[in-house]
């Protein structure tokens, strides 16, 4: 967020952080900005983004507030999806301005952040309208595209990012693993188009139109079939099989997808199995 604000004209006064790897790469992305502590970095800035773990950031907002490092009132801002405002207490309690702003994106490095930030989704959340139009000219100055989320709706945007992208990777890993077992060489190569057109329909035509496989089309004998060979070679995966064959079977059948007959077919397998 850093360098995409400073290419986008703001000064960042100052970079703070834990450890030498923090200090590495605030030097490397924004050389010549000083590394300083936290309340001494905070008590420069008019804005003070505070892009640490969520469960640090109540903890960091009243170590600034006690110590003097908000005493210039600045807007505080932090970078949960899932964290709410009153995380920022603290700083509001000293006459600080709240808000936060999300991006919808994973970020494994700094580079990566960079590159992938820039035409994603940004929730901003405030307590009014000045922190709404701060949030949002943060976010689009830094490339994203902002749009507007209440507070108490956080936890359930932040569960369906995490369906749509932590346990997307969760579900490819096991996908490999067993392609793996089965015997299929180097499978990621083999199966990456698979998961890539699947991904283009859910993102084309949604994911009811674009559900297909064995529950979708009723074959109860194919479902059971999957199941015994999970219990012979990878047990571990009959559970999360079984969960997500459930969730598929009320997709297809709220879609009239499936017959209400093949439905009971398969319902009757899966109850076998759980």
């Amino acid at each position: 967020m850093g360098v995409l604000l400073s290419r986008a004209g703001h000064t960042v006064v100052a970079a703070s952080g834990r450890g030498t790897g923090s200090r590495e790469r605030a030097e490397r992305h924004l050389p010549g900005t000083p590394f300083l502590g936290s309340v001494e970095a905070a008590s420069r800035a008019d804005v003070v983004m505070l892009s640490v773990p969520d469960d640090r950031i109540l903890d960091v907002c009243r170590t600034l507030a006690k110590r003097g490092g908000l005493d210039r009132r600045p807007a505080v801002l932090h970078l949960s999806g899932a964290n709410p405002l009153d995380d920022l207490a603290p700083a509001a309690e000293v006459g600080s301005s709240t808000l936060s702003i999300h991006p919808l994106q994973t970020a494994p490095t700094v580079e990566a952040a960079i590159e992938r930030f820039p035409g994603s989704g940004f929730a901003v959340t405030a307590r009014g309208e000045e922190g709404f139009v701060l949030g949002e000219r943060l976010a689009s100055d830094a490339g994203g595209r902002p749009f507007r989320l209440l507070d108490e709706h956080k936890p359930l945007y932040h569960a369906a990012a995490v369906f749509a992208s932590n346990y997307l990777a969760v579900v490819e890993g096991i996908a490999e693993e067993l392609f793996a077992l089965a015997g299929v060489p180097d499978p990621r190569p083999l199966f990456g188009p698979l998961a890539q057109g699947t991904l283009a329909n859910v993102l084309e035509r949604g994911a009811v139109e674009a559900l297909t496989g064995p529950v979708a089309r009723g074959d109860a004998g194919t479902v059971r079939r999957n199941l015994e060979a999970l219990r012979e070679r990878a047990p571990s995966c009959v559970e999360p099989y079984a969960a997500l064959a459930r969730t598929a079977l009320d997709v297809a059948a709220r879609s009239g997808r499936v017959s209400e007959h093949h439905r009971v077919r398969v319902e009757e397998v899966l109850d076998a199995w759980t």
